[in-house]
């Protein structure tokens, strides 16, 4: 598609591969539109990484297909490339998630299998 540009947008605490649809130089800001997940959020409270005694462990799941989010410029990087089906990333990047998390013996690791496990299940994916 003429015109499309794909940037690499960092939101929270994922990664993804997305539409670049306004740029607010002012205000510091892009809105994006999802096309593919790079990187599935780690899960967990955002402000206290890794640890399990807080009020609420968060399950995060990735950005929906065609989600827009405002992200700061500075996360944006260009992208270049194939843009892969938004499934087929997305299960690659939960794979990768889970896979970094099973050989970790940590309290924090078996709380975020079993909330990958449940995003998972959500998503709709064996």
């Amino acid at each position: 598609m003429a015109g499309v540009e794909y940037v690499r947008a960092f939101y929270k605490t994922g990664v993804y591969i997305a539409e670049l649809i306004e740029r607010q130089e002012e205000n510091g800001r892009a809105l994006v539109k999802v096309k593919a997940v790079i990187k599935h959020p780690t899960q967990g409270d955002l402000h206290n990484p890794k640890m399990t005694d807080v009020p609420l462990f968060h399950q995060r799941k990735a950005l929906a297909e065609f989600e827009k989010t405002w992200v700061p410029l500075s996360s944006l990087k260009a992208y270049e490339g194939e843009v892969p089906s938004y499934k087929d990333s997305l299960q690659q990047a939960l794979h990768d998630e889970i896979s970094k998390l099973e050989d970790v013996e940590t309290e924090w690791a078996q709380l975020s299998l079993e909330k990958l496990e449940e995003c998972k299940k959500e998503y709709g994916l064996s």
